[in-house]
């Protein structure tokens, strides 16, 4: 692994590379696919060879290629001295005394204060997690699990008590997909390794997924929300257009795979009730027998066995399957709504290599806050606090929001609170404006 990135990535002569230092501008040119450098606290690395290695899959850190990293880097790593030995065999120099720390659209003085705030965040104990809290969150999710069996079992599989046991099946699985992104997001153990040993417990065998697959794919979202080409959460094949700028795009170029001034109606039809059932399960089983990932396909495996077992004595396997399946539908609709009504209204664009907190704020939304509320998103209704600090266990970010919102006022970045029923709302909302765009942009541009 030493000394990797220094294989390839050209330098032009006279660049600076003999004395180890560089300006932005010779940064910004190692971005492509083949040619790799990122800078972080002012340090520059040449990651070209070391993406393919990156715990964190190789394109998250791509993202990156060519510009600061520095505070994606110090937002998803919870121990910065042990990550820094992967770093030292990459270092290729430092920046010009002369450039600023910060590159392109990147405001100093926002990074400076959420840095600020951040550090003031640690001191508080806003990152230190309350044991009981997961806990508790782990038993009602037991609880439901074996209560949808013992309804059947009890009670007989009539149609009233399979509906029930479904419900059951279905919130257990909500819950448990909200728990997995805990210990996903490494915001539970003070070490990782049992941070990723119990996340592939709980989405390999409460949920039947992949540890790997959800890294690889969630930490994108985090590092490039709602960045077309980085955010694989809004990559939608083409089924939907999305945003303000997408539509017009599309409408300019005549595409129309879909009729998209009707996508705010079929919506329904596609989104809620198939991204589990379908295009999740799908993916997940091809990812991870593409990549023989057969870690991660035990674990799901053991969701399955046991799943099957205990319910194929009383529905057989078909009706054991469908049960599975509407469950599973169930699921979806809940997910969608949930992770949408955060993102889909707000602002979707082409890279702009903004600073990390405008990007998050521009990016996201929250909704208000109630038990219920918490408890129905897996506290991602503050999810303008969870993109911010990734690594911050749930139960604290009702303590660190109103640090947030000062400092939003401070530099006039908007800070967007809505409703649990606005949020869905706007959802259908937005995909009605980006289907209009399109439609004006198709007929009349």
């Amino acid at each position: 692994m030493g000394g990797g990135g220094q294989l390839s990535g050209s330098v032009e002569p006279g660049s600076g590379r003999d004395s180890g230092v560089f300006t932005w501008e010779e940064v910004q040119k190692h971005s492509s696919r083949t040619d790799q450098w990122l800078v972080i606290n002012r340090k520059v690395y040449n990651i070209t060879q070391w993406v393919k290695r990156h715990p964190g899959g190789s394109r998250v850190i791509s993202h990156y290629a060519g510009e600061d990293a520095t505070e994606a880097f110090t937002a998803f790593h919870p121990d910065l001295k042990f990550v820094q030995k992967f770093l030292k065999p990459l270092l290729i120099g430092e920046l010009a005394p002369t450039e600023p720390s910060q590159d392109r659209n990147k405001n100093a003085s926002i990074i400076q204060d959420f840095e600020n705030l951040r550090v003031q965040a640690e001191k508080e104990g806003l990152f230190k997690t309350k044991p009981l809290f997961f806990c508790l969150h782990l038993g009602h999710i037991l609880l439901l699990e074996a209560l949808a069996w013992l309804i059947v079992w009890i009670c007989g599989t009539g149609w009233t008590m399979t509906f029930l046991c479904s419900i059951i099946l279905a919130t257990a699985q909500s819950q448990a997909g909200w728990l997995q992104h805990d210990f996903g997001h490494l915001s539970v153990f003070r070490k990782s390794k049992w941070d990723h040993l119990v996340h592939k417990f709980v989405i390999g065998h409460l949920k039947g997924a992949s540890a790997n697959w959800w890294n690889h794919r969630h930490f994108q979202h985090h590092a490039k929300p709602n960045i077309f080409r980085k955010d694989p959460d809004i990559n939608v094949m083409d089924v939907f257009v999305l945003g303000n700028t997408q539509p017009v795009e599309y409408g300019i170029k005549k595409i129309k795979k879909m009729p998209y001034n009707r996508q705010h109606e079929y919506f329904f039809l596609l989104g809620p009730p198939l991204l589990i059932p379908v295009f999740y399960n799908f993916n997940i089983f091809y990812t991870m027998i593409t990549r023989r990932d057969w870690v991660d396909l035990s674990w799901a495996m053991t969701y399955y066995i046991r799943y099957y077992f205990c319910f194929v004595p009383l529905y057989g396997f078909w009706g054991s399957f469908a049960l599975q399946l509407f469950a599973r539908f169930l699921e979806s609709h809940w997910f969608v709504w949930v992770t949408q009504m955060n993102h889909l209204p707000m602002e979707m664009e082409h890279e702009k290599r903004q600073d990390w907190m405008t990007t998050q704020l521009l990016s996201t939304c929250n909704v208000e806050q109630s038990f219920f509320n918490d408890w129905f998103s897996g506290h991602l209704n503050f999810q303008i606090e969870h993109h911010l600090f990734p690594r911050m266990p749930r139960h604290n970010y009702h303590l660190v929001a109103p640090q947030v919102r000062a400092l939003c006022e401070k530099h006039g970045i908007p800070y967007e609170m809505k409703s649990l029923w606005r949020g869905m709302v706007d959802v259908v909302r937005s995909l009605k404006k980006s289907g209009d765009l399109w439609l004006d942009a198709y007929l009349h541009k």
